[in-house]
């Protein structure tokens, strides 16, 4: 079981591993348009634990080019452990 954070509120939601954080992403105000990582609306910033998201999907890498902090939330799902965001 892991845990996505929200850096600007301190909002905590419990997630079994392998769970897509997209669902509660958009709860918490991130918008989505096309949830299939082509048109960006969900970028997010990850704060801390990068290493616990999913591996960078292809969409991603042509969306952002550099894979740096930014992920697409649609195509992020939490391996375990926590991860803290903010958009």
């Amino acid at each position: 079981m892991g845990k996505l954070i929200f850096d600007d509120t301190s909002e905590q939601h419990k997630l079994e591993d392998g769970s897509p954080i997209a669902e509660i992403c958009e709860e918490a105000g991130i918008p989505f348009a096309c949830t299939e990582g082509i048109c960006g609306t969900c970028v997010i910033e990850v704060v801390e634990g990068m290493e616990n998201l999913s591996e960078f999907t292809q969409e991603e890498e042509d969306f952002l080019g550099d894979m740096d902090n930014e992920r697409l939330a649609c195509q992020c799902k939490l391996k375990g452990d926590t991860v803290k965001i903010k958009f």
